[in-house]
């Protein structure tokens, strides 16, 4: 669905700490950085990037969320560094269209990943608003969701405190871990079918 004319643009927001730009080809590296640590999977270590092409490919799909949808996620920045938007990226995050196998936009995902030492800051919460903030202006017809496991209890914190209820949970499709348990919040009641193609994969 591609951004109205009419339609405020998101790829650049502010929030009271941070600077929230659309990802790019260029953020490669730094994207890279983030999601090549092991400290950010402690959750699922199996999803952890070892080649710079995962990244690059990952990248790719960002940037095409904000073609097709007019949203997606943003490379996270301090505000008051004194490089403005060339201050080092902190990670990623936002709200993007998690998409049924034949390319509809199911709901609006919750995503964030953040470099260590942006920890226990609460940025998670100010990139989690924004990104609702944004989903709502662009498509509220979508519901927004968060996708997490259950042992991962910071995130479920960070779902609740933003409103979101949890709505389903069970098996963690492709997960390595066959005990793993898969938690989906949202901001509203889901249906079943769209339900059911979330947690499909």
């Amino acid at each position: 669905m591609p951004a109205s004319p009419t339609r405020r643009d998101h790829r650049h927001v502010t929030t009271p700490r941070l600077r929230l730009d659309a990802v790019t080809a260029d953020d490669v590296d730094a994207v890279h950085v983030v999601h090549a640590d092991p400290r950010t999977w402690e959750h699922l270590p199996s999803g952890r990037h070892t080649e710079r092409s995962a990244t690059e490919l990952l990248v790719l799909r960002f940037v095409g969320d904000w073609s097709v949808h007019g949203l997606g996620y943003w490379a996270v920045r301090d505000l008051a560094h004194p490089a403005g938007a060339g201050a080092p990226v902190l990670g990623v995050g936002g709200c993007a269209p998690r998409r049924s196998d034949d390319g509809r936009a199911l709901a609006w995902n919750v995503y964030y990943r953040l470099a260590p030492q942006a920890w226990g800051s609460g940025y998670a919460r100010e990139i989690t608003a924004a990104g609702r903030a944004a989903a709502a202006e662009v498509d509220p017809g979508l519901p927004v969701v968060a996708y997490l496991l259950e042992h991962n209890h910071a995130s479920r914190r960070t779902a609740e405190r933003a409103g979101l209820q949890q709505v389903w949970r069970g098996p963690d499709a492709g997960n390595p871990d066959p005990a793993a348990v898969r938690l989906v919040y949202a901001d509203r009641d889901v249906e079943p079918g769209v339900l059911a193609e979330l947690t499909a994969t």
